[in-house]
């Protein structure tokens, strides 16, 4: 996955994270949706039954495959 960083002002940082924060996003998703083409608002996430504990979990959207221990190492990978 690649890493972008680039330099915006004190007040356009606190403007981006407070803007995050109010989508409860992380900077990094919201500005992935901002830059994104498709700014139709995400729908809410389906909730589905786990196969392994019975528990009511949400479901990947449809046009993204289950979210996986393997995925969820690499998106922490760098992660402080």
């Amino acid at each position: 996955m690649a890493t972008l960083t680039f330099k915006v002002t004190d007040q356009e940082a606190r403007l981006i994270r407070s803007s995050a924060r109010k989508e409860r996003l992380t900077v990094s998703e919201y500005l992935r949706r901002r830059a994104s083409l498709s700014l139709a608002p995400a729908r809410k996430p389906a909730k589905v039954r786990c196969p392994h504990t019975g528990a009511m979990i949400f479901g990947p959207p449809d046009n993204q495959p289950p979210l996986t221990t393997d995925a969820v190492r690499e998106l922490l990978s760098d992660f402080p």
